[in-house]
């Protein structure tokens, strides 16, 4: 099997996910307690009670008085076409309120995670470089340190620090609202916000992924064909970063991927700690005030987010690793 067999088939085995993601994400808020019409005529109607025909006709109009597999092949059409219906609460459709959201979520995962992984990396073959030296032992402590935090707690000693004692960044929000004459500012102040959002997120992911890049590269220094490098002569720089670091990375991506949904729970908590205006702060709120059209919208994303992180990981690894190819041969003729 080629690489593009790999890819096919790893292909057909991300669109089957997903199909069973949607299938669960229907039928699991079809089990919720509270009637989906009886929680948006209570914000709607301020206690006064509807009549009954006029309950029914809402009912009607929203199809939840069909059979339950219209029902599903009706949310089947919406998904693709991304339509998710109306919040509850606000009068506003599901995929306007996520896609305005989704952003902040991006940006404050792409930079907190890409700072984990940097900074595993480069401490990572610093300490398995110097193994057992006073640097291991404190990139250790460190490491260790980091991952037992929670990462709201890891939050609320920045804000802390940071934001009450020394006044640096501010403590909430993306933006100063009426500080910016032009887009540069803009830029530096939505910057100025995400810093501490961002370091929270990175010192929370960053022990783990530094301990398993130690190990990792101990355990290629091992292999026999480092003792050769070493042998016929080859430098360190060379032995690290030609020989041992491309496949002591091999098991990091595998971790990132793995670990992708819980990375966006983690923005979850960061979100709401420094009430960050993404999806994770969304989903909060939702869940609070049962807003069941947006959690099951907010839910689906980030699903297919990870579904697809997944997909890509896998190819990445197939480029880096022709062994997980089954069957692949890695001399042709």
């Amino acid at each position: 099997m080629g690489m593009r067999d790999y890819i096919i088939k790893r292909l057909c085995i991300t669109i089957l996910t997903l199909f069973i993601v949607i299938m669960i994400n229907f039928f699991l808020f079809r089990v919720m307690p509270a009637n989906p019409v009886d929680i948006m005529l209570n914000p709607m109607m301020s206690g006064e009670r509807m009549s009954g025909e006029a309950r029914e006709a809402l009912i009607h109009d929203l199809g939840l008085d069909r059979p339950l597999w219209m029902q599903f092949a009706k949310y089947l059409q919406d998904v693709l076409t991304f339509n998710f219906g109306y919040s509850f609460l606000l009068p506003r459709p599901v995929i306007t309120i996520i896609s305005e959201r989704l952003v902040n979520t991006i940006v404050l995962m792409l930079t907190g995670n890409i700072l984990s992984i940097l900074l595993a990396v480069v401490l990572g073959v610093v300490a398995a470089w110097k193994r057992g030296t006073k640097t291991d032992v404190a990139f250790l402590i460190s490491a260790l340190t980091f991952s037992s935090m929670p990462i709201f707690w890891v939050g609320g000693i920045l804000i802390l620090i940071f934001s009450v004692h020394f006044d640096m960044f501010p403590m909430f929000g993306t933006i100063t609202i009426g500080v910016h004459t032009n887009i540069f500012s803009y830029i530096f102040d939505y910057a100025h916000h995400l810093f501490l959002p961002m370091i929270t997120m990175a010192l929370a992911n960053f022990g783990g992924l530094f301990l398993i890049m130690r190990s990792s590269l101990l355990d290629v220094f091992t292999e026999d064909y480092i003792l050769t490098a070493k042998a016929i002569g080859l430098s360190n720089r060379t032995i690290m970063f030609k020989n041992a670091l491309n496949n002591a990375m091999l098991p990091l991506i595998t971790i990132v991927a793995i670990r992708l949904g819980f990375m966006i729970s983690g923005s979850l908590l960061t979100e709401t700690v420094f009430s960050w205006p993404g999806l994770g702060l969304t989903i909060y709120q939702a869940v609070n005030q049962r807003d069941y059209p947006v959690l099951q919208g907010a839910f689906l994303i980030i699903t297919i987010l990870v579904v697809l992180s997944n997909f890509v990981a896998d190819i990445i690894y197939g480029y880096a690793d022709p062994r997980v190819r089954v069957g692949v041969t890695t001399i042709e003729t």
